[in-house]
């Protein structure tokens, strides 16, 4: 299939819902094998834009052209598979099973989102499974039936990491797959996407690259033109600042786009300063936070965890990963002493004074307005050090602007429910913050902003999440629940916990086997890290002074400008430093990584 070929083509389109224009004249295409993504607020048309990409929804004014013979795949948000049907119907639509069962394709797909193709797998009814493994059987249902575009609404919802790692790689393993989705999970963008185009003020703005190159470039596009929201601007560059300074994986982007976030970031601060955060979280929390000791965790005749010891103090930011089932909430909820262990015992600190963000959202009174559901907790909020928040102040940084603000609860989408709910919690100035799955139905700029919120939390954080850049964005530890009812810590974040996966042979899903073993947090060598850290601080230091030796010698270049004899030394001593530096350089990226 030629890399060129025309699939979707939108031509001056526009598309507006009672008076308000989601899409106002509207030009743009796409070829095959592009992966684009699409990212914007909440309500700008994203939805939208891909319904009408898909020839599922009618065009105000403009036209759509769909190629010849062009197929294509959607995922919408909502199921659409017949809850009566089996999923092998469903996945397979009736084809008889010496067609697939020789495809190594199919076999890859169905093993990875299904965890198989054995019948008793395969002629389960729809309608018996959870909300993630429908998602999962309409995923496979397109993979398999090899579209020229995919259409995807929000793919990973529902999703673990592992099988959002998985999917990202498939979609990038077809390079003759057109890909258009809309997520809020920044890493799959990021991994998948060549482009992406933002939705806002019913125009499709197009940029290079995925998530990091469009923040890059947003930043730019902002500064350039010296933009009024000042604000919005500062979130861009901090969350900039964080992919420069983040995992050292981030930083293996070309050298062009490092030295343009330099420049963009020299005088930006860190994303969190946690020297100031721990004395602030001491002073609100005092030493104890959570203390376990020797804690088996049962759920009928399953052990989610068995014998684990783990302290977490004032100020640590952990994230959970575990695959569905695992037992991360209930682990969390044993903590907050919603579940009783079965064998050990839990010690909560005096001070401390939780919130919980669950999966389920907090039944309101649908007549109150937004406003008044938050100040019904608290009228402002103190952020410490003579810093204050009002509750309609809280309430815009998270997305309720002064319109919004007056909604009645009952006029809330399910995304806007729990923004309200993260709102209330927050206005209780609680020092313990533990979020399941908080960045569900968010948009990439609310999650930003509460990123932002959560850079000046001077408590404990413990967050659930599949969401791969949010965990690594405001978690400084990782834990992971591997379904053998062990807790393991991982430095590596969350690389480690996919080689842990794969290095078991299989997804790790929740119904092992009762575990024997006394578990508990598994941490790598003390002095093994110490060491680490010592050569890290060394190569530093050593690609610091030969900086500063190249900045010297491109000085006497210019002052000998005239000297060709010394010009020609100069520079070839310039060429051995440069050397010196960019292999000081790799081996700090080997050692970090």
């Amino acid at each position: 299939m030629p890399a060129s070929r025309n699939l979707v083509n939108l031509e001056a389109v526009s598309k507006a819902y009672g008076e308000r224009p989601l899409l106002a004249d509207v030009s743009t295409g796409i070829n095959a094998g592009e992966r684009i993504g699409i990212v914007g607020r909440n309500g700008a048309g994203k939805s939208t834009l891909l319904a009408v990409l898909a020839g599922r929804e009618p065009v105000d004014s403009g036209r759509v052209s769909t190629g010849a013979d062009v197929v294509i795949g959607v995922l919408r948000q909502g199921a659409e598979t017949d809850p009566e049907a089996t999923v092998l119907d469903a996945v397979m639509g009736g084809r008889p099973t010496h067609e697939w069962a020789a495809q190594a394709r199919t076999r890859e797909i169905l093993t990875a989102l299904l965890g198989g193709y054995d019948d008793a797998r395969l002629q389960r009814r729809v309608g018996e499974l959870s909300g993630g493994e429908r998602r999962r059987v309409e995923l496979a249902a397109l993979l398999i039936g090899d579209p020229d575009l995919l259409v995807l609404d929000e793919p990973t919802n529902h999703l673990d990491v592992e099988v959002v790692a998985w999917l990202a790689a498939h979609l990038v393993s077809r390079p003759s797959l057109a890909v258009a989705v809309v997520t809020h999970d920044r890493w799959f963008l990021d991994e998948v996407s060549d482009r992406t185009w933002e939705v806002v003020g019913g125009r499709v703005e197009e940029y290079e690259g995925g998530y990091s190159a469009y923040v890059l470039a947003k930043a730019e596009r902002v500064r350039q033109a010296a933009a009024a929201d000042a604000r919005r601007s500062n979130l861009l560059r901090k969350e900039l600042a964080w992919l420069r300074r983040g995992p050292p994986a981030r930083t293996s982007k070309p050298k062009f786009r490092i030295d343009a976030a330099n420049e963009l970031i020299r005088h930006e601060p860190p994303p969190r300063d946690s020297v100031e955060l721990l004395s602030f979280a001491n002073a609100r929390l005092g030493r104890t936070v959570f203390e376990v000791h020797d804690a088996t965790l049962c759920r009928g005749d399953r052990t989610l965890v068995d014998h684990l010891t783990w302290n977490i103090g004032p100020g640590q930011r952990i994230g959970i990963l575990g695959a569905n089932g695992s037992g991360k909430t209930s682990l969390v909820r044993m903590l907050l002493g919603e579940l009783a262990p079965s064998e050990g015992r839990i010690v909560t600190g005096v001070t401390v004074r939780p919130a919980h963000l669950s999966q389920h959202l907090e039944e309101l009174d649908p007549s109150w307005r937004v406003l008044e559901a938050v100040q019904r907790v608290a009228e402002r909020v103190d952020l410490g050090k003579g810093r204050e928040l009002t509750a309609s102040q809280l309430c815009e940084r998270l997305g309720f602007g002064a319109d919004g603000q007056w909604t009645p609860v009952g006029d809330l989408s399910g995304g806007e429910r729990r923004r309200l709910q993260l709102t209330r919690l927050l206005m209780g100035a609680p020092n313990v913050l533990v979020l399941d799955e908080p960045t569900n139905d968010f948009d990439v700029e609310t999650l930003s902003a509460l990123e932002d919120l959560l850079d000046g939390f001077a408590g404990t954080l413990i967050v659930i999440s599949h969401d791969r850049y949010f965990l690594e964005r405001v978690c400084d530890d990782i834990v992971a629940l591997l379904g053998d009812a062990r807790l393991r810590d991982l430095p590596g974040g969350v690389e480690e916990y996919l080689r842990r996966v794969a290095a078991r042979g299989d997804s790790p899903r929740g119904d092992a086997p009762r575990a024997t073993t006394p578990s508990t947090v598994e941490t790598s060598s003390s002095a093994q890290e110490r060491d680490q850290r010592k050569a890290l601080a060394r190569l530093e230091r050593q690609i610091d002074r030969l900086r500063a030796q190249e900045e010297q010698l491109h000085a006497e270049l210019a002052e000998h400008a005239t000297d060709y004899e010394r010009v020609a030394t100069v520079h070839a001593h310039l060429r051995e430093v440069e050397q010196q530096r960019q292999q000081a350089e790799d081996e700090w990226l080997a050692l970090a990584d």
